[in-house]
Protein backbone atom coordinates (compact mmCIF):
# COMPACT_ATOMS: atom_id res chain seq x y z
CA UNK A 1 0.00 0.00 0.00
CA UNK A 2 1.20 3.55 -0.72
CA UNK A 3 1.62 5.94 2.18
CA UNK A 4 -1.37 8.08 3.07
CA UNK A 5 -1.15 11.68 1.87
CA UNK A 6 -3.24 12.70 4.89
CA UNK A 7 -1.89 12.94 8.46
CA UNK A 8 -3.58 11.12 11.30
CA UNK A 9 -6.60 12.77 12.86
CA UNK A 10 -7.62 12.02 16.47
CA UNK A 11 -5.07 9.20 16.46
CA UNK A 12 -6.66 7.57 13.40
CA UNK A 13 -5.15 6.85 10.01
CA UNK A 14 -7.00 8.06 6.93
CA UNK A 15 -9.32 5.61 5.19
CA UNK A 16 -9.17 4.91 1.47
CA UNK A 17 -11.03 3.36 -1.44
CA UNK A 18 -9.58 2.40 -4.80
CA UNK A 19 -11.58 2.59 -7.99
CA UNK A 20 -11.83 -0.66 -9.96
CA UNK A 21 -11.06 -1.11 -13.64
CA UNK A 22 -13.31 0.02 -16.45
CA UNK A 23 -15.24 -3.07 -17.37
CA UNK A 24 -18.50 -2.75 -19.32
CA UNK A 25 -20.59 -2.70 -16.14
CA UNK A 26 -18.35 -0.14 -14.44
CA UNK A 27 -18.46 2.25 -17.36
CA UNK A 28 -22.23 2.22 -17.26
CA UNK A 29 -22.42 2.57 -13.49
CA UNK A 30 -20.14 5.58 -12.88
CA UNK A 31 -19.50 8.49 -15.18
CA UNK A 32 -17.95 10.76 -12.51
CA UNK A 33 -15.94 10.27 -9.35
CA UNK A 34 -18.88 11.63 -7.33
CA UNK A 35 -21.11 8.87 -8.66
CA UNK A 36 -18.51 6.29 -7.64
CA UNK A 37 -18.24 7.69 -4.10
CA UNK A 38 -22.01 7.87 -3.69
CA UNK A 39 -22.22 4.23 -4.73
CA UNK A 40 -19.39 3.00 -2.50
CA UNK A 41 -19.86 5.06 0.68
CA UNK A 42 -22.97 4.80 2.85
CA UNK A 43 -24.10 8.39 3.50
CA UNK A 44 -24.87 10.46 0.42
CA UNK A 45 -25.16 13.70 2.41
CA UNK A 46 -21.72 13.14 3.95
CA UNK A 47 -20.18 12.45 0.53
CA UNK A 48 -21.43 15.74 -0.90
CA UNK A 49 -20.45 17.68 2.21
CA UNK A 50 -16.95 16.18 2.21
CA UNK A 51 -16.51 16.85 -1.52
CA UNK A 52 -17.51 20.47 -1.02
CA UNK A 53 -15.05 20.76 1.87
CA UNK A 54 -12.20 19.18 -0.11
CA UNK A 55 -11.92 16.25 2.31
CA UNK A 56 -11.43 13.60 -0.38
CA UNK A 57 -7.89 13.70 -1.79
CA UNK A 58 -5.88 11.73 -4.34
CA UNK A 59 -2.53 10.02 -3.77
CA UNK A 60 -0.73 13.37 -4.03
CA UNK A 61 -3.04 15.05 -1.54
CA UNK A 62 -4.98 17.04 -4.16
CA UNK A 63 -8.72 17.36 -3.44
CA UNK A 64 -11.23 15.51 -5.57
CA UNK A 65 -14.09 17.77 -6.62
CA UNK A 66 -16.34 14.88 -7.64
CA UNK A 67 -16.95 16.36 -11.09
CA UNK A 68 -13.94 14.57 -12.61
CA UNK A 69 -14.64 11.83 -15.11
CA UNK A 70 -14.43 8.40 -13.48
CA UNK A 71 -10.80 7.27 -13.23
CA UNK A 72 -9.94 3.58 -12.91
CA UNK A 73 -7.35 2.38 -10.39
CA UNK A 74 -7.35 5.70 -8.52
CA UNK A 75 -6.99 6.09 -4.76
CA UNK A 76 -9.39 8.27 -2.78
CA UNK A 77 -8.19 9.09 0.75
CA UNK A 78 -10.35 10.62 3.48
CA UNK A 79 -11.07 10.69 7.20
CA UNK A 80 -14.32 9.05 8.19
CA UNK A 81 -16.75 11.14 10.26
CA UNK A 82 -16.70 9.93 13.85
CA UNK A 83 -19.88 9.06 15.69
CA UNK A 84 -20.24 9.64 19.46
CA UNK A 85 -19.05 6.75 21.64
CA UNK A 86 -19.78 5.83 25.23
CA UNK A 87 -16.51 6.16 27.21
CA UNK A 88 -15.18 2.95 28.74
CA UNK A 89 -15.02 3.83 32.47
CA UNK A 90 -11.86 1.88 33.33
CA UNK A 91 -8.21 2.99 33.21
CA UNK A 92 -5.69 1.66 30.71
CA UNK A 93 -2.65 0.80 32.79
CA UNK A 94 0.88 0.86 31.33
CA UNK A 95 3.09 -2.04 32.45
CA UNK A 96 6.23 -1.19 30.46
CA UNK A 97 7.53 1.21 27.85
CA UNK A 98 10.73 0.80 25.86
CA UNK A 99 12.02 2.29 22.61
CA UNK A 100 10.23 -0.51 20.75
CA UNK A 101 7.33 -1.60 22.96
CA UNK A 102 4.42 -0.34 25.00
CA UNK A 103 2.86 -3.03 27.20
CA UNK A 104 -0.50 -2.31 28.82
CA UNK A 105 -2.98 -3.92 31.18
CA UNK A 106 -6.12 -3.56 29.09
CA UNK A 107 -9.47 -3.28 30.88
CA UNK A 108 -12.59 -5.19 29.92
CA UNK A 109 -14.82 -3.55 27.27
CA UNK A 110 -11.97 -1.65 25.58
CA UNK A 111 -11.26 -2.86 22.03
CA UNK A 112 -7.64 -3.36 20.98
CA UNK A 113 -8.01 -1.32 17.76
CA UNK A 114 -10.78 0.42 15.81
CA UNK A 115 -13.50 -1.82 14.47
CA UNK A 116 -17.17 -1.23 13.81
CA UNK A 117 -18.68 1.25 16.27
CA UNK A 118 -15.60 1.19 18.53
CA UNK A 119 -13.12 3.71 17.17
CA UNK A 120 -11.89 6.32 19.63
CA UNK A 121 -12.67 4.10 22.61
CA UNK A 122 -9.88 1.67 21.73
CA UNK A 123 -6.52 0.98 23.30
CA UNK A 124 -4.64 1.85 20.11
CA UNK A 125 -6.18 5.29 19.62
CA UNK A 126 -5.98 6.22 23.30
CA UNK A 127 -2.30 5.28 23.49
CA UNK A 128 -1.34 7.01 20.24
CA UNK A 129 -2.77 10.26 21.58
CA UNK A 130 -1.63 9.93 25.20
CA UNK A 131 1.95 8.93 24.32
CA UNK A 132 2.31 10.86 21.04
CA UNK A 133 3.22 7.69 19.14
CA UNK A 134 1.54 7.92 15.72
CA UNK A 135 3.15 4.67 14.45
CA UNK A 136 1.99 2.61 17.44
CA UNK A 137 0.48 -0.73 16.36
CA UNK A 138 -0.67 -3.88 18.20
CA UNK A 139 1.72 -6.85 18.13
CA UNK A 140 -1.29 -9.10 18.82
CA UNK A 141 -4.93 -8.64 19.84
CA UNK A 142 -7.29 -9.26 22.70
CA UNK A 143 -11.06 -9.42 22.33
CA UNK A 144 -12.85 -6.27 23.44
CA UNK A 145 -14.43 -8.17 26.35
CA UNK A 146 -11.14 -9.76 27.49
CA UNK A 147 -8.86 -7.86 29.87
CA UNK A 148 -5.15 -8.26 30.47
CA UNK A 149 -1.64 -7.99 29.02
CA UNK A 150 -1.49 -6.45 25.55
CA UNK A 151 1.68 -5.56 23.62
CA UNK A 152 2.15 -2.74 21.08
CA UNK A 153 5.12 -1.85 18.89
CA UNK A 154 6.11 1.82 18.80
CA UNK A 155 7.38 2.24 15.21
CA UNK A 156 7.36 0.57 11.81
CA UNK A 157 11.03 -0.40 11.96
CA UNK A 158 10.51 -2.98 14.70
CA UNK A 159 7.03 -4.18 13.78
CA UNK A 160 8.14 -7.14 11.67
CA UNK A 161 10.47 -8.55 14.32
CA UNK A 162 7.77 -8.70 16.99
CA UNK A 163 5.14 -9.90 14.55
CA UNK A 164 7.38 -12.87 13.82
CA UNK A 165 7.57 -13.75 17.52
CA UNK A 166 3.80 -13.77 17.93
CA UNK A 167 3.05 -15.50 14.64
CA UNK A 168 5.56 -18.29 15.32
CA UNK A 169 4.03 -18.99 18.76
CA UNK A 170 7.23 -18.18 20.62
CA UNK A 171 5.11 -16.32 23.17
CA UNK A 172 3.76 -18.10 26.24
CA UNK A 173 0.29 -16.77 27.11
CA UNK A 174 -1.58 -17.71 30.26
CA UNK A 175 -5.16 -16.69 30.96
CA UNK A 176 -7.37 -16.92 34.04
CA UNK A 177 -11.13 -17.33 33.95
CA UNK A 178 -14.13 -18.05 36.15
CA UNK A 179 -16.54 -20.78 35.07
CA UNK A 180 -18.75 -23.51 36.54
CA UNK A 181 -16.97 -26.43 38.22
CA UNK A 182 -17.87 -30.05 37.61
CA UNK A 183 -16.23 -32.37 40.19
CA UNK A 184 -16.76 -35.30 37.82
CA UNK A 185 -14.21 -33.86 35.39
CA UNK A 186 -10.53 -34.64 35.83
CA UNK A 187 -7.97 -31.81 35.77
CA UNK A 188 -5.65 -30.80 34.28
CA UNK A 189 -7.27 -31.59 30.95
CA UNK A 190 -6.64 -30.66 27.35
CA UNK A 191 -9.38 -29.33 25.12
CA UNK A 192 -8.53 -30.34 21.56
CA UNK A 193 -10.78 -29.94 18.54
CA UNK A 194 -11.56 -28.08 15.37
CA UNK A 195 -12.91 -24.52 15.57
CA UNK A 196 -14.63 -22.90 12.63
CA UNK A 197 -16.08 -19.38 12.43
CA UNK A 198 -18.35 -18.95 9.40
CA UNK A 199 -18.19 -15.60 7.63
CA UNK A 200 -20.87 -13.28 8.99
CA UNK A 201 -21.46 -15.33 12.14
CA UNK A 202 -20.94 -13.85 15.60
CA UNK A 203 -20.03 -17.24 17.02
CA UNK A 204 -17.31 -19.74 16.31
CA UNK A 205 -18.07 -23.41 16.92
CA UNK A 206 -16.35 -26.70 17.63
CA UNK A 207 -17.00 -28.84 14.54
CA UNK A 208 -15.96 -32.29 13.28
CA UNK A 209 -12.64 -32.44 11.47
CA UNK A 210 -8.91 -32.27 11.94
CA UNK A 211 -8.08 -30.42 15.20
CA UNK A 212 -6.78 -26.89 14.87
CA UNK A 213 -7.22 -25.68 18.46
CA UNK A 214 -5.72 -26.86 21.75
CA UNK A 215 -5.92 -25.45 25.29
CA UNK A 216 -4.58 -26.75 28.59
CA UNK A 217 -7.10 -26.22 31.42
CA UNK A 218 -6.00 -26.30 35.08
CA UNK A 219 -8.00 -25.63 38.24
CA UNK A 220 -6.47 -22.96 40.48
CA UNK A 221 -9.24 -22.50 43.06
CA UNK A 222 -12.73 -23.88 43.71
CA UNK A 223 -15.53 -22.03 45.46
CA UNK A 224 -18.70 -24.05 45.58
CA UNK A 225 -20.19 -24.37 42.10
CA UNK A 226 -17.49 -22.31 40.36
CA UNK A 227 -13.75 -22.42 39.89
CA UNK A 228 -10.90 -20.20 38.82
CA UNK A 229 -9.12 -21.80 35.90
CA UNK A 230 -5.70 -21.30 34.37
CA UNK A 231 -5.98 -21.55 30.58
CA UNK A 232 -2.89 -22.01 28.44
CA UNK A 233 -3.68 -21.94 24.71
CA UNK A 234 -1.33 -23.82 22.40
CA UNK A 235 -3.01 -22.32 19.33
CA UNK A 236 -4.75 -18.99 18.72
CA UNK A 237 -8.09 -19.46 16.99
CA UNK A 238 -10.81 -16.79 17.14
CA UNK A 239 -12.65 -16.95 20.50
CA UNK A 240 -10.75 -20.18 21.22
CA UNK A 241 -10.94 -20.13 25.02
CA UNK A 242 -14.54 -19.05 25.15
CA UNK A 243 -15.86 -21.52 22.59
CA UNK A 244 -13.85 -24.49 23.91
CA UNK A 245 -14.84 -23.90 27.54
CA UNK A 246 -18.51 -23.51 26.60
CA UNK A 247 -18.36 -26.64 24.46
CA UNK A 248 -16.91 -28.54 27.43
CA UNK A 249 -19.80 -27.46 29.67
CA UNK A 250 -17.85 -24.69 31.41
CA UNK A 251 -19.06 -21.40 29.87
CA UNK A 252 -17.19 -18.41 31.22
CA UNK A 253 -18.98 -16.17 33.71
CA UNK A 254 -20.26 -13.04 31.99
CA UNK A 255 -19.96 -14.41 28.45
CA UNK A 256 -22.69 -12.88 26.29
CA UNK A 257 -21.71 -14.85 23.20
CA UNK A 258 -21.20 -18.46 24.33
CA UNK A 259 -23.09 -20.69 24.55
CA UNK A 260 -25.91 -18.27 23.62
CA UNK A 261 -25.87 -14.82 22.04
CA UNK A 262 -27.40 -12.35 24.51
CA UNK A 263 -28.69 -8.88 23.71
CA UNK A 264 -26.71 -6.54 25.96
CA UNK A 265 -26.72 -2.74 26.10
CA UNK A 266 -23.25 -1.67 24.83
CA UNK A 267 -23.23 1.04 27.50
CA UNK A 268 -23.65 -1.53 30.30
CA UNK A 269 -20.27 -2.13 31.94
CA UNK A 270 -21.57 -3.86 35.07
CA UNK A 271 -21.00 -7.53 34.13
CA UNK A 272 -17.62 -8.02 32.43
CA UNK A 273 -16.54 -11.30 30.93
CA UNK A 274 -14.49 -13.10 33.58
CA UNK A 275 -11.47 -13.72 31.39
CA UNK A 276 -8.06 -12.09 31.87
CA UNK A 277 -4.86 -12.49 29.86
CA UNK A 278 -2.94 -12.93 33.09
CA UNK A 279 0.65 -13.44 31.96
CA UNK A 280 2.69 -13.08 28.76
CA UNK A 281 6.33 -14.17 28.32
CA UNK A 282 8.73 -14.04 25.36
CA UNK A 283 12.33 -13.42 24.39
CA UNK A 284 12.71 -9.98 22.87
CA UNK A 285 13.80 -10.51 19.23
CA UNK A 286 15.77 -7.26 19.14
CA UNK A 287 17.69 -7.04 22.43
CA UNK A 288 17.37 -10.64 23.69
CA UNK A 289 15.76 -9.59 27.00
CA UNK A 290 13.43 -12.14 28.62
CA UNK A 291 10.19 -10.21 28.91
CA UNK A 292 7.57 -11.31 31.44
CA UNK A 293 4.42 -9.30 32.11
CA UNK A 294 1.47 -9.94 34.42
CA UNK A 295 -1.97 -8.34 34.66
CA UNK A 296 -3.43 -7.06 37.93
CA UNK A 297 -7.01 -7.11 36.62
CA UNK A 298 -9.18 -8.87 39.22
CA UNK A 299 -11.74 -11.57 38.51
CA UNK A 300 -15.20 -11.06 40.00
CA UNK A 301 -16.78 -14.16 41.47
CA UNK A 302 -20.58 -14.40 41.12
CA UNK A 303 -22.38 -12.93 44.12
CA UNK A 304 -23.81 -16.23 45.31
CA UNK A 305 -20.35 -17.82 45.16
CA UNK A 306 -18.80 -15.02 47.21
CA UNK A 307 -21.36 -15.57 49.95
Amino acid sequence: MPRSPLPQRHGLDAAWVRTPGTGPDDAKRWSTMREFLLDRLPAAAEVDRMLAAGEFVDQRGRPWTGDEAYRPHAFVWFHRPLAPEVPVPFPLGILDRTDNLVVVDKPHFLATMPRGSHVRETALVKLRLALDLPELAPAHRLDRLTAGVLVFTTHRGCRGAYAGVFQSRRVVKTYEALAPFDPALAFPRRLVGRIDKPRGSLQAAVVPGEPNAETLVEVVEVRGSHARYRLTPVTGRTHQLRVQMADAGMPLVGDTLYPDVLDVDPADFTAPLQLVARRLRFTDPIDGVERDYASDRPLGWPADVRR
